[in-house]
């Protein structure tokens, strides 16, 4: 910290005795011993104290952030989402059954289209015709038109 070696210790100690003189240095070096520790003891006060206030401050902040989480409910927040969208199909639902109910008067009757067959009493023609006699059946041709693949399988 201070880089001081064996030499310099030696000089300052050579100095102290020229000057205080071996009768009072005994008492000089317990009097600076005792002011040493109260200084590392207050430096220790200090630090100690500077911290405390710090872990507080801290702490303050953490506190707040938990009391910010509990008082967070995402019930309450869901529920005001849901509250509109119930709003909106609730005017949906509305909407659609205004467009749906018609009034008796702009009601018009059913009338079949001429040509379809249908009022006649017909039965509509099948979608598929039987087969002709002598000639095969679609399904039946196709499955045996390719003998190349009958050799695959």
């Amino acid at each position: 910290m201070l880089d001081i070696g064996w030499p310099e210790l030696l000089v300052v100690a050579i100095v102290l005795v020229v000057v205080v003189g071996p009768k009072d240095l005994p008492r000089m070096l317990r009097t600076f011993g005792r002011t040493t520790s109260k200084m590392r003891s207050m430096a220790g006060d200090f630090r100690k104290q500077f911290d405390e206030a710090l872990k507080e401050a801290e702490l303050d902040d953490v506190k707040s952030i938990v009391d910010d989480a509990r008082s967070l409910n995402p019930k309450t927040a869901i529920r005001r989402e849901l509250s509109s969208l119930n709003k909106i199909g609730r005017e949906m639902e509305s909407d659609l059954r205004t467009a749906t109910t018609t009034k008796p008067s702009d009601a018009k009757p059913a009338t079949p289209v001429k040509g379809s067959g249908a009022s006649d009493g017909e039965a509509p023609a099948p979608a598929q015709t039987a087969p002709i006699e002598g000639q095969s059946a679609p399904a039946a041709s196709a499955s045996k038109a390719d003998p190349a693949e009958e050799g695959r399988t």
